[in-house]
C-alpha cells in the first residue's frame, strides 16, 4: 500500500493493500476501497462508499458525499456502490443514497470528466461517458454505453436508454429512449446516435431497423400504442424489444422529436 504521509485513512476504513492514496486525501471509517484503486490528491471518500477494483479517483473528487436534498438526514444515508475500472476526474461529485435501500449505484468502466455530478439514488450502468459538468439530478437512471456531453442537465427521475447521446448544453426533462441522439435547450430527439451504434458494433441492418422503429414512434403520427404494436410486428428484433420495453416502462414520458 502506497499512502502519502499527509493522507488520512480513518480507523475502520477497509483499504486493499494494493491501493495508493495521494496527498491530503481522506478515506472515512466504513468506506471500502478495492484492489488496485488509485486515489489522487485532495480526494474524499465518505463512509457510505463501497468501491470495487481498479478505479481511479482524481484530484478533488468527492464520492459518497451527503445528498444535496433539503430533507436529507445523515441517519438515513444509504451507500454509494461503485463497480470496477471507473475513472472520476477532477472535482467529480457523487452523492450517497437517501431514499432507496440500494442507495446510489455506479456500474463499471464509466468515465466521469471534470466536475460532473450524480445526485442521490442515481443508478448508472456500464461504459458510459459523462463530459465536463454533466449533471444528473436525484433518482436518474442511465443504462449503458451512453454519452452525456458537456453541461447536460438531467431532471430528477428521468431515464436514459442504452447507446443514447445527449448533445452539449441540453436539458433533459423526460426520458430519452435507447439509441437516440437528443439536442436542445429542452432536449428533443434529432436522430439516432449513429456514431455510437457503429462504435458499438451494430450492423447496417440493425441500424436501419432501429431507424424504422423510430420513424413509426416519432414521425408516423400514429398513436403510441399502435406504433409500438406495429414496430414489434414489422421490425421484430432484440433492438426493437429493447425500445418497446423502455417506452412502455416510462413514468415521466418521452422527449419529443424535433
Amino acid at each position: 500500500m502506497k499512502i502519502h504521509p499527509t493522507a488520512i485513512i480513518e480507523a475502520g476504513a477497509q483499504v486493499h493493500e494494493s491501493v495508493s492514496v495521494g496527498p491530503y486525501s481522506i478515506i472515512e471509517a466504513g468506506a471500502v476501497i478495492g484492489e488496485g484503486c488509485r486515489i489522487d490528491s485532495c480526494a474524499r471518500i465518505f463512509s457510505p462508499t463501497r468501491m470495487g477494483a481498479f478505479n481511479r479517483v482524481c484530484h478533488g473528487a468527492t464520492l459518497g458525499a451527503d445528498a444535496q436534498d433539503l430533507a436529507f438526514d445523515p441517519a438515513h444515508a444509504r451507500p454509494l456502490i461503485i463497480g470496477d475500472h471507473n475513472c472520476f476526474k477532477e472535482g467529480v461529485n457523487i452523492s450517497c443514497g437517501t431514499k432507496s435501500e440500494e442507495g446510489t449505484r455506479i456500474g463499471s468502466h464509466n468515465y466521469w470528466m471534470a466536475y460532473s455530478h450524480a445526485g442521490h439514488d442515481c443508478v448508472v450502468g456500464d461504459h458510459n461517458i459523462f463530459a465536463n459538468t454533466a449533471t444528473l439530478a436525484g433518482h436518474v437512471e442511465v443504462e449503458h454505453h451512453c454519452f452525456l456531453s458537456g453541461q447536460v442537465a438531467v431532471h430528477q427521475f428521468c431515464r436514459i436508454g442504452a447507446y443514447a447521446m445527449i448533445a452539449g448544453v441540453s436539458g433533459l426533462p423526460q426520458d430519452c429512449p435507447p439509441f437516440a441522439l437528443a439536442d436542445g435547450h429542452r432536449a428533443r430527439i434529432v436522430g439516432l446516435n449513429v456514431v455510437g451504434l457503429r462504435r458499438g458494433g451494430f450492423s447496417q441492418e440493425q441500424r436501419s431497423r432501429i431507424k424504422a422503429v423510430f420513424h413509426l414512434l416519432f414521425r408516423s403520427n400514429l398513436r403510441l400504442m399502435e406504433a409500438l404494436a406495429r414496430a414489434e410486428t414489422e421490425h421484430s428484433s432484440p433492438e426493437t424489444e429493447q425500445i418497446v420495453r423502455f417506452v412502455q416502462s416510462s413514468r415521466r414520458g418521452l422527449i419529443s422529436a424535433a
